[in-house]
Formats: C-alpha cells, structure tokens, sequence
C-alpha cells in the first residue's frame, strides 16, 4: 500500500453538530441519517453527552434522545471521511427537510 494510499484510509474528520429541527432526531430523521451514512465506507460516530453511538445504527441514533438544540460531535473516519461528513452536516444544516 502506497503513502497516499495509507493517509486516505486514515482520514478522520470531526464535526460538531446541532439539532434544530423542531422536533430532534425521531425515526424520520435517523432513517435519513442512517441511509446517507451507509452510503460511505467511513466509519461514522456520534456522541451526545459521552455516549458514543454508531452511526450507521438507527436504534443507537433514537437511543441518543437528541431533542431540539441538543449539540452532537460527528466523527468519520477512513477513505470517503470528508465527503460523508459534509453530507450528513447538510442534514443537520437542512433540519432533514421538516421546515
């Protein structure tokens, strides 16, 4: 494996993200989350409150309880890290849609 092959799979990129969508993250827009995330090879992460989840798991995304306002740290890591984190931001950004 090359140097820059070594560097893409080690890419990581954290984000930190807010809720503000009307009604937080309910099984609407974890499902969108979700769909978005398994689209990349990346690892992707969430953490609310030093719970680290999954983020290709929808049941660990509603386990989160992340209500309107609450602040979230994104992390992806591996090869496609930063197209994957810019996508799932837009969704944070776009609040899923909903207004």
């Amino acid at each position: 494996m090359s140097a820059a092959d070594e560097t893409a799979r080690s890419e990581k990129v954290i984000r930190e993200l807010v809720v503000s969508n009307k009604v937080g993250i309910h099984a609407r827009p974890a499902a969108m989350f979700v769909k978005a995330a398994t689209r990349y090879e990346c690892d992707v992460f969430l953490e609310k409150d030093g719970e680290r989840i999954n983020g290709k798991s929808i049941m660990g995304l509603l386990m989160l309880a992340a209500g309107p306002g609450c602040a979230l740290k994104m992390e992806t890591n591996g090869m496609d890290a930063e197209q994957a984190a810019n996508e799932l931001e837009g969704l944070f950004n776009n609040k899923f849609g909903e207004e």
